[in-house]
């Protein structure tokens, strides 16, 4: 596996899918980006009107202790009361390039965007062949059907009915044992 292969992987891995949407947590993307996640949380707030909801929003605490249980460890180090995570969507992460001026967040956001992207090709590519599969099933039982409604068509046709009363095979005695 390449570097570039292996950077893949881990952004892929770092995709949740939360409310129906594909997003990434702000430790993660803090991570990514070689910066504290109190220091890429505090540009968010400082550039809050570039974040609506459907860019970012706050885990409640409900998703927070199911991801967390999906992902098996805490993020948090401190042991106590942990800030709700913020997570955010493709549009939101795009964002982010914008006051996160440094190389490694454009070079990072770039990769991100074309995981995305290939996230969503592969879905759409899902979506196409699950189509096409279902099609082909509906298919080919309809054609099963006709075949087998010609096959007993025939089968009355070409085999002689027997006769109700059929003569015993077999050896029979008269003797009693």
């Amino acid at each position: 596996m390449t570097k570039l292969d292996n950077e893949i992987f881990k952004i892929k891995n770092m995709i949740y899918f939360i409310r129906d949407q594909k997003v990434m947590l702000d430790s993660d993307l803090a991570l990514l980006y070689g910066v504290e996640t109190k220091v890429l949380n505090q540009q968010v707030k400082r550039n809050l009107k570039r974040f609506p909801s459907d860019f970012m929003f706050q885990l409640s605490s409900e998703e927070f202790h199911s991801l967390k249980s999906q992902i098996a460890t805490s993020k948090s180090g401190s042991g106590g009361k942990q800030k709700l995570p913020l997570v955010f969507t493709e549009n939101g992460v795009a964002m982010l390039s914008g006051i996160l001026n440094s190389d490694r967040a454009i070079n990072v956001n770039i990769s991100i965007m074309r995981i995305f992207t290939k996230l969503r090709s592969f879905h759409a590519l899902e979506t196409s062949l699950s189509g096409e599969v279902k099609e082909l099933k509906e298919n080919s039982n309809k054609l099963f059907k006709v075949v087998f409604e010609r096959l007993d068509s025939i089968e009355e046709d070409l085999i002689p009915k027997l006769p109700n009363q059929r003569k015993r095979i077999g050896i029979t005695s008269d003797k009693p044992t």
